[in-house]
C-alpha cells in the first residue's frame, strides 16, 4: 500500500488511471471482503472464548500433583497404577489418557491437555491477528477535490505529503504545492500553498479554490498538482507532480486521493522527445484559449420599491496578464446604455498585481422596470497603467440583444424582481466601451 506522495527511482510510475480513487464497483468488492473478514473474526473470537472456558475448567478440576499422580485425573503411577508420560511444556507427569501426543516435531512429544489447549488458544489468537491485518484499511488522504456546481467552485484541499525527495544539503526540503488548470493561461489559473520548512513529510491542510469553473470546464480541464522545493535564492526545484482529469469528478461529491508523484521534465513542443531514465516528459500547454480573456461574476437585482437596478461586481477569475510581471492591475467599468449620462458609468477599485481579483462592490441605477428591456449593461475589465492609457482586458454585455448566458441572466433579473441573481460570464476581447479617460 502506498504511503503517500514519495520519490520513486528508476521505475515506471502509476498510470493516470491509477491515480484515481477507487470506483464504486471496487469499493463494493472491498466492502464485501471487509464484511467477510469481520464475520470470520467474530467466529474465531467465539471459538477462542470456548477454548479459554474449557482451559479454565481443566485448570479448576485438575487434582493431581503431577509427580506421583496424574496432573489431571490424579491416578497413581507405578506397578499397580498407570504408566506416566512427561508434558513437554510444563514438565509435569500425566497418564496417557490425559495427554495428547504431537507428531509435528521430528520426534513425537507429549503435552498435557491443559498445555495442549493453551497452545491452541495462542495459535488461534495469532491467526485472528492475521485476519485483522488483512482487512483493507482506508488509504491515507493526501488531497481531496470537490466541485460545487451551484457556486461554480472547484475546491482543492491539499492535506499532506509523505516521503518526498530530499532537495537541500541538510537532507530535507522546503516543499510547497502548486495547482495549475490545463489547458489555459499560466499565471491566471495557478494557485499555491504555503511553504513548509525543513521536512520530507509536510502537512498543509490548505483549501485552494478555483472560482468561475463551469460544467464545460470540468469536462475538458485537467488539474496538475506539482510539488517543488522553495529555494531562498529564488531557484525553486521541481520534485514531482500528478494530474487529475476533472471529468471523472462527480458533481457536488468530495473525492479523496492518495497517489505517487511522477518525476517529469517540462519541455517545449519544439524540444526533442527523448526522456531521461526514470523520468517522464510532458509538453507545456498552450497559454491562450480561444478569445476568452477571463471571467467575471456579476449579480443583478431589481429593487421594485426603489425602482433601481443594483449591479454587483463580485470577482474576476483567470484574467489575461497585461503587465511584464505576468499579472495585471485590474478594475471593472460598468455602463448602462443607451447613455443615461455620467450617472450611468461606474468603476470599481483597482486591485494590484492579480489575475483573480475580488471586488464585492455594488452600484445602482434609477430606472423603471419597463425601460430595462431597452437597456444594455456594458461590462469591461481594464488593466490600470500609471501615466499612460489603461489596457483593455475583456468585456461582455448583458441585455435583450445579448446571447447565451448574458441574455439568460438579464431575462432572469427582469422576471424575478427583488431577487439577487448571480452568474459567471466569459470576458471576450471585444471592446464595446470607449478607452478609459
Amino acid at each position: 500500500m502506498e504511503q503517500g506522495w514519495r520519490r520513486m527511482y528508476g521505475k515506471q510510475m502509476e498510470s493516470a488511471a491509477g491515480i484515481e480513487e477507487l470506483t464504486d464497483e471496487e469499493k463494493e468488492i472491498i466492502n464485501g471482503v471487509l464484511a467477510r473478514a469481520k464475520m470470520m473474526e467474530a467466529m474465531e473470537q467465539e471459538r477462542i472464548g470456548r477454548l479459554v472456558n474449557r482451559l479454565d475448567s481443566m485448570k479448576r478440576t485438575a487434582c493431581g500433583d503431577g509427580y506421583s499422580r496424574c496432573l489431571l485425573c490424579s491416578q497413581q503411577f507405578g506397578l499397580a497404577g498407570v504408566s506416566a508420560v512427561v508434558c513437554a511444556e510444563c514438565k509435569k507427569n500425566m497418564c496417557t489418557k490425559c495427554g495428547v501426543q504431537s507428531v509435528s516435531h521430528s520426534s513425537p512429544i507429549w503435552l498435557c491437555k491443559i498445555c495442549s489447549e493453551h497452545k491452541e488458544v495462542r495459535c488461534m489468537e495469532a491467526y485472528l491477528n492475521c485476519v485483522r491485518a488483512i482487512i483493507v484499511q482506508p488509504k491515507p488522504k493526501i488531497f481531496s477535490l470537490l466541485y460545487e456546481e451551484e457556486k461554480n467552485e472547484l475546491q482543492c484541499n491539499i492535506i499532506k505529503a509523505k516521503g518526498l525527495k530530499p532537495m537541500d544539503s541538510n537532507g530535507l526540503a522546503d516543499p510547497y504545492v502548486k495547482l495549475h488548470l490545463l489547458p489555459g493561461a499560466s499565471k491566471s489559473n495557478k494557485l499555491r500553498t504555503k511553504t513548509i520548512r525543513t521536512t520530507l513529510n509536510p502537512v498543509w491542510n490548505e483549501t485552494l479554490v478555483y472560482h468561475g469553473i463551469t460544467n464545460e470546464d470540468m469536462q475538458k480541464k485537467t488539474l496538475r498538482l506539482s510539488v517543488s522545493d522553495e529555494d531562498k535564492f529564488g531557484h525553486n526545484e521541481f520534485i514531482g507532480e500528478t494530474r487529475v482529469v476533472l471529468k471523472k469528478l462527480k458533481l457536488n461529491q468530495k473525492k479523496t486521493y492518495n497517489v505517487c508523484l511522477e518525476r517529469v521534465i517540462p519541455v517545449r513542443r519544439t524540444a526533442g522527445a527523448g526522456a531521461s531514465r526514470g523520468m517522464a516528459l510532458y509538453e507545456e500547454e498552450d497559454d491562450e484559449e480561444g478569445g476568452e480573456r477571463g471571467r467575471i461574476l456579476i449579480s443583478l437585482t431589481y429593487n421594485s420599491q426603489q425602482s433601481r437596478l443594483i449591479v454587483g461586481v463580485v470577482r474576476c477569475a483567470h484574467l489575461a496578464a497585461m503587465d511584464a510581471n505576468g499579472y495585471s492591475d485590474p478594475f471593472v467599468k460598468i455602463s448602462l446604455k443607451p447613455d443615461m449620462g455620467k450617472k450611468a458609468k461606474y468603476k470599481t477599485q483597482i486591485k494590484k498585481k492579480t489575475l483573480n481579483p475580488e471586488f464585492n462592490e455594488e452600484f445602482s441605477y434609477e430606472v423603471k422596470h419597463a425601460e430595462l428591456a431597452k437597456k444594455t449593461l456594458d461590462i469591461s475589465v481594464w488593466d490600470y497603467d500609471m501615466g499612460k492609457s489603461n489596457d483593455f482586458i475583456g468585456g461582455c454585455q448583458l441585455g435583450i440583444t445579448a446571447k447565451g448566458e448574458c441574455l439568460k441572466h438579464w431575462y432572469e433579473c427582469l422576471k424575478n424582481k427583488d431577487k439577487k441573481i448571480e452568474r459567471w460570464h466569459v470576458l471576450l476581447n471585444q471592446n464595446n466601451t470607449e478607452a478609459d479617460d
